[in-house]
C-alpha cells in the first residue's frame, strides 16, 4: 500500500512516502517565512509517487493554522482518488519507544503527555507550570521532551514529531469515517459578531 503522511503542526514540517516498506521523506522549516515548502515538498512526493491509497496526517496538539493546512490538503487529495484517511496525534510521531512530551499551550499553561509504542497511554492534559513541574518530577524514570523549546523548562530536549513515523504508525490504523479536526487542547474561543442594522 502506498501512504503519503502530512506532519505540519511544529517548526520543523516534513512529509513522506512510503511503499512498501521504503520511505522517502521530506522535512523544512514550516512557518509563515516557508509556507510555500510544504506544497513544493509535496508537488516532488506526487511526480515520484503519484497519488496515496492512504493518507495519514498529524492532528498535533501544536500550530492550530499548519495542522488545518494538513487537514485541508488531505481532505482535497482523498477527494482526488478516494485514498483511505486516517488521523493520529502528532505527539505520537517521535522515535522513542516511550516519552513525555510536553508542550506550550498559551495563556500560561502546557500540555503533558505519555507515549507508549506511538499511542497515548495520558493525555494530552492541561497543566499549569506548577502542575507540570510536579508532574515531571513525579516521574523521573520517564523520558521527556519538549515539543517546542520552553523557555520555563529549558533543560527539556525538543523532538519534533515525524511524517516518516506517522507513515509507519498509519499503515494498520483504520481509516477515519468523519472529517478531521485538529486536537483541542481547550474549547475553541468564538467571538459573536455585534449586531448591525441589517443583521437585527
Amino acid at each position: 500500500m502506498s501512504i503519503l503522511a502530512l506532519e505540519l503542526s511544529s517548526a520543523v514540517g516534513s512529509i513522506a512516502w512510503r511503499e512498501n516498506g521504503d520511505t522517502v521523506v521530506r522535512q523544512f522549516p514550516a512557518d509563515r517565512q516557508h509556507s510555500g515548502l510544504f506544497f513544493q515538498n509535496l508537488a516532488e512526493l506526487r511526480e515520484l509517487g503519484g497519488l496515496p491509497e492512504k493518507i495519514v496526517v498529524g492532528l498535533g496538539p501544536g500550530s492550530y493554522a499548519g495542522t488545518r493546512i494538513a487537514i485541508a490538503t488531505a481532505l482535497g487529495l482523498r477527494a482526488a482518488n478516494a485514498a483511505q484517511l486516517v488521523g493520529l496525534p502528532s505527539i505520537c510521531a517521535i522515535d522513542m519507544p516511550a516519552y513525555g512530551i510536553v508542550g506550550d499551550a498559551r495563556r500560561r499553561s502546557y500540555f503533558f503527555a505519555e507515549v507508549r509504542g506511538g499511542s497515548c497511554v495520558e493525555g494530552p492534559t492541561l497543566m499549569s507550570e506548577d502542575e507540570l513541574r510536579m508532574k515531571l518530577n513525579e516521574r523521573p524514570e520517564l523520558p521527556m521532551v519538549a515539543a517546542a523549546p520552553l523557555p520555563v523548562f529549558p533543560s527539556l530536549p525538543v523532538a519534533y514529531p515525524s511524517a516518516a513515523l506517522l507513515a509507519v504508525l498509519g499503515e494498520d490504523a483504520v481509516m477515519t469515517e468523519e472529517n478531521l479536526e485538529p486536537l483541542y487542547l481547550r474549547p475553541p474561543y468564538i467571538t459573536t459578531p455585534k449586531a448591525t442594522p441589517w443583521t437585527r
